[in-house]
């Protein structure tokens, strides 16, 4: 089990957003879906487009790169190119802070 790192200030994302955050050597999209953030590795497994600035509609996002097509909640790939799933992050709120686990 990891520990939870501030990522960002919950207003700095507003909903249906995204960003890029830096944490511990990882680059990470914070997504907020109507109130609720999702963290996922920021490339995409089929050719390293970033998925943080990607379309994000509702909780799938589209890789700008390629057009794969992601599942925020829990890094599904839920259409092609890519074929293996990104990694997805614990993600809480504390305060005003957005904390993502590493």
């Amino acid at each position: 089990m990891g520990r939870y790192v501030k990522a960002a200030a919950v207003d700095e994302v507003k909903p249906g957003e995204s960003k890029l955050v830096e944490l511990e050597g990882k680059s990470i999209a914070l997504f907020n879906v109507d109130g609720t953030f999702y963290a996922l590795d920021d490339a995409c497994p089929h050719s390293g487009g970033p998925l943080s600035e990607g379309r994000l509609q509702g909780t799938r996002v589209t890789c700008s790169w390629h057009g794969s097509i992601f599942d925020v909640t829990d890094g599904k790939v839920l259409d092609e190119p890519a074929t293996d799933n990104v990694a997805s992050y614990p993600v809480r709120v504390v305060g005003a802070d957005v904390e993502i686990e590493i």
